[in-house]
């Protein structure tokens, strides 16, 4: 049976890898597994940026691919780039295996708020499916409150929920069943 691995990918993850790989497993009706060992990320760090160059991290995570990976997502606390943004929530590999999302920007902390452990999560949580949905070939929608609507900036992402709409959903079975 394949399953979904959450890689981490630096910094102490604890409780909310647990409930991200939870939510994940429901989301997607499949198994969800943690991997281990993290993956260090200090290979894809630009010092010139002080970012981490999500494209690296992607490729190295390859390695992690085996013959029961239905998808790989490194979960991180660093912040990503790609060098055209300024900064990414996440990345994957469109129709790939791989996807990496990024929680740095998405804790209230980074904009000088108080911390809120369920705000973060719930944003984790749709830019994980978002990126994972980028994995099963589909691309960004024109419905503001699907999944996998862009997001620029992290107010966005407060607007999506964590599921796809109707259309999206049926292209993901499409894709799904080829």
């Amino acid at each position: 049976m394949k399953v979904l691995q959450l890689l981490p990918i630096g910094g102490p993850h604890g409780p909310l890898m647990d409930w991200l790989r939870e939510e994940l497993s429901e989301a997607f009706h499949i198994p969800c597994e943690v991997i281990n060992p993290p993956l260090r990320p200090d290979f894809a760090f630009h010092s010139e940026r002080g970012q981490y160059h999500s494209s690296e991290l992607l490729a190295r995570m390859q390695q992690h691919v085996t013959w029961r990976t239905w998808r790989v997502l490194g979960v991180t606390p660093v912040d990503l780039y790609i060098p055209i943004l300024t900064f990414v929530f996440g990345e994957a590999q469109m129709g790939g295996k791989c996807s990496v999302v990024s929680y740095s920007r998405l804790r209230q902390e980074f904009y000088g708020l108080p911390a809120d452990t369920n705000v973060l999560a719930r944003r984790l949580l749709v830019e994980s499916v978002h990126e994972l949905g980028h994995t099963l070939d589909l691309h960004h929608c024109d419905n503001y409150q699907c999944v996998m609507s862009s997001s620029h900036a992290v107010e966005w992402i407060d607007i999506k929920d964590h599921r796809f709409c109707q259309e999206c959903a049926a292209r993901a079975r499409d894709l799904a069943s080829k």
